[in-house]
This record gives structure tokens, sequence and C-alpha cells, in this order.
């Protein structure tokens, strides 16, 4: 079968396609016929020879931790029912880019009628974390949110999500194209990054109090800028980190102010809470509360434009994979 495979640690280019054995399914596993892939930034990352102490893979490696397509073959123990049923699932982090992928069956979650693979796995990772988030941090109605990194694949789930569960909401994004669409998805302020001022500008919208609940998908010099933003005893998510690192928060000052921080080991689940919270994300897009916001595909033979395409972070949305 066709995969993209990373060669050796590099810039793009070490993404080339390949052919390998078809995979066959173990104990406890099913083979899914691959019709779309997700593409998340830290899979550049790692590509790029960064966060080995987290993401322990060795090139040549097969990158993909998210696909859907349609099961093609069960392994013993598995109920065979299964085998042609549309789905969503996560692999790990390897894997994702090819033709075929074994997967867990505890971690199958079956994509609605009326929801295309396309849309349903733009949720696979981004969904669940993003509504992971919302249950950490028990963002609640009339709440004040400052989201960092809105236009991406993520943030413009959780502008939509959060405008939903009734907060308001102030979102910061790069450049009039990501602001525009912010402000579509329904974000009641919104604060262009690139300005110097932008800080003041979120402190203004945000009000005396701040914002009871940051979420940081940004990382970095960004992620620490906004800390103070946040209310005295509010909540504080760091878990994003495509500048290169975690928002560097020092907890001292956080316990000081009774402020709860969030980090990525919050959003990291067993296989039942992450069955439960894909199906939840699932059923908002089939009906039509959540749309995902997909601003490329390219075929797998093209992954390393796609990953191009990610670093560059000209397109809005999710970039995907397709078979």
């Amino acid at each position: 079968m066709r995969v993209a495979q990373v060669t050796r640690f590099g810039d793009p280019e070490v993404l080339v396609p390949a052919e390998v054995p078809d995979p066959v399914a173990g104990p406890g596993e099913v083979v899914v016929r691959v019709s779309d892939v997700d593409t998340i930034f830290v899979e550049t990352q790692v590509r790029a020879g960064a966060f080995g102490g987290h993401f322990p893979v060795k090139a040549p490696y097969v990158p993909g931790g998210g696909v859907a397509g349609q099961v093609n073959a069960v392994g013993e123990g598995v109920d065979p029912g299964w085998v042609g049923r549309r789905v969503v699932t996560a692999l790990g982090f390897t894997g994702g880019y090819a033709e075929q992928a074994v997967a867990r069956a505890a971690k199958l979650v079956p994509v609605p009628d009326g929801l295309g693979l396309r849309d349903a796995v733009a949720l696979v990772h981004d969904g669940v974390t993003a509504t992971a988030l919302l249950e950490s941090t028990g963002l609640a109605a009339g709440e004040r949110l400052l989201l960092l990194g809105a236009s991406g694949g993520m943030g413009t789930l959780l502008v939509q999500l959060a405008r939903s569960a009734g907060a308001h909401v102030v979102a910061v994004a790069r450049g009039e194209r990501k602001t525009l669409l912010v402000r579509e998805l329904g974000a009641d302020t919104v604060v262009d990054a690139t300005r110097p001022d932008w800080v003041g500008q979120a402190r203004a919208a945000l009000g005396s109090t701040g914002a009871d609940v940051v979420l940081d998908g940004v990382g970095g010099d960004m992620g620490l800028a906004a800390f103070p933003l946040a209310a005295d005893g509010g909540r504080f998510s760091a878990h994003g980190a495509p500048t290169g690192g975690f928002a560097p928060v020092d907890p001292a000052e956080a316990t000081r102010r009774g402020i709860k921080l969030v980090g990525i080991e919050d959003v990291r689940l067993p296989d039942d809470a992450y069955v439960r919270l894909a199906a939840k994300a699932l059923a908002e897009a089939a009906a039509g509360r959540l749309r995902p916001v997909i601003g490329g595909t390219f075929p797998l033979e093209r992954a390393a434009d796609a990953h191009r395409a990610i670093e560059s972070r000209e397109l809005l949305g999710k970039v995907l994979l397709t078979t």
C-alpha cells in the first residue's frame, strides 16, 4: 500500500511517498481503509526533530495520528459488525499517512449519517481536544474567554463551542483574513495579534476583571503575555506550542492569584473519554452546530506540501490529506 514516510528528521522534503506491505489486524484491532487523514502542527515539529522526549519516534516512520475511513477487517476478539462501518479514530502518533491503518477497536468512533468523512476527520483531534478543554476549564455561560490562536483548526472550533456555551469570546488571531474568519464564526471581539498593542486591546475587551478562562493555543512569549489577562481565581490553559514551546507560566504566581493551570497532560485522554468526546463533537457537526474550517486538502503523495502549508500558517483552519 501507499504511505507517506519520514525518511529522516529535517525539512518537509524528508516526507516522501513509499510502498509498504498491507497491514494485518491483531487481537483487539481493526484495519481501516483510509479516506482522509488529519494533520496537526506538532507533526511538522516532530518531523523537523523537535519534541523527541514527548514523541520518541525513530526515522523512518509513517506520521499521522488521526484517520477517517471504513473498517476493512477485524482481528481476534473484535465484533465483526464493525466491518463496513464509517469511522474515525486516533492512532497515537504514527501510521495514519497511509491507504490503510491499524487501529484499536476500543478507540473507534462511528461517523453519524449525513456527516462527511472529511468533516469528521477534521474533528478527530481538534474536536476532541476542544471539547475536553472546555470541560477541564469549566467554561460556563456568562463567563469571559480569551482565546489565543483562534483561526487554527482547534481555535475555530473553540470559538463556536464557547459561543454555544454562552460565553463571551475575545479571540486573538493574526492578520486581516484570519480575524475576519474568527469574527464570522461568532467571536464577540477579535484582536489582531500583529498589532503591537494587542494585549491592551484584549484587556480593554475583557473589562477590569479580566478573563475567567484563557485558552492559549500559541504558547511561548505570546502565551506568557496573555497570563496577566486572566482574572484572579480564573483558569489558564497552556496547551499549544506552535511557537516551539508552551507558555512558561510561573506556577507560584498562579497559586498566589488562585489561578488553576491546565496543561496538555490534562487533555491526554483514556479510550473511553476519547470516544465519548469524539462522539459528542461528531454529533454537534452532524446537527449543523459545529463547522470545521478546512483550509486545504492534499493527496497523500503531496504530504510534504501539506507540511509546508501548515508551517507557512497561510491557510485558514485545518490541512488534511486524502488517499
